[in-house]
């Protein structure tokens, strides 16, 4: 892109995996896509590199699931997958692992889902501590990259806590946002210093042709 232009960083939340909707993996290893998984992420892949604003690089968290999801796209962009630890999955600490059904019993789950600013998980992190360290990684990849696109591939947590810090939202709103696998969030940062622009939240595959065209 020529000099001027905005830098627009497309947060990709990683395919299914055969944990989706029933319990919390967190950082957990050895998760990896399903069949349905690795079909969304090779979908998204041909969508992104049909985008007119062609990607330069791609990024993604160290964990599994996230890197079979991000291979695709840099496989369809000519790239490498280049791991950005910074992009990782909230750290649950106690919690990893446990069942949706689990956690929905416990008495903190309220302050998981309506409170969560200051809620932090034993053992694990805070939200406001992903929501630092989400926001530093994408700020340094809009820096690394001034006027060009680049994927990010991550969680649904981390991308979450990314647009709600770039719309202005109170963290304790951003479980308001939905944010599916394999859906892509975009954030625009101007060259000029002004706030960053949402362009999109959790869009398909099928519909970035007609936000990002």
């Amino acid at each position: 892109m020529p000099p001027g232009q905005p830098t627009t960083i497309l947060l990709v939340r990683h395919g299914t995996t055969p944990t989706t909707g029933k319990s919390l993996p967190g950082r957990e290893p050895g998760l990896h896509l399903s069949e349905a998984g690795r079909a969304q992420a090779q979908k998204v892949a041909e969508r992104i590199a049909g985008l007119p604003a062609r990607p330069v690089a791609v990024y993604a968290s160290p964990l599994e699931r996230a890197r079979e999801t991000a291979a695709p796209i840099a496989r369809a962009l000519g790239l490498r997958v280049r791991i950005e630890r910074e992009l990782v999955e909230l750290d649950i600490g106690e919690w990893t692992g446990m069942s949706l059904r689990r956690a929905a019993r416990r008495r903190e789950w309220a302050a998981v889902q309506r409170w969560p600013a200051g809620f932090r998980f034993p053992g694990g992190e805070t939200f406001a501590e992903l929501a630092a360290r989400v926001t530093d990684a994408v700020l340094r990849l809009a820096d690394m990259h001034r006027g060009e696109a680049v994927v990010a591939v991550s969680h649904a947590d981390p991308i979450r806590a990314a647009v709600a810090t770039a719309a202005g939202m109170p963290l304790d709103l951003f479980q308001r946002l939905t944010i599916s696998t394999c859906s892509v969030s975009a954030i625009s940062y101007p060259p000029d210093g002004l706030g960053p622009r949402i362009l999109c939240v959790n869009t398909s595959a099928d519909g970035l042709g007609g936000m990002l065209g």
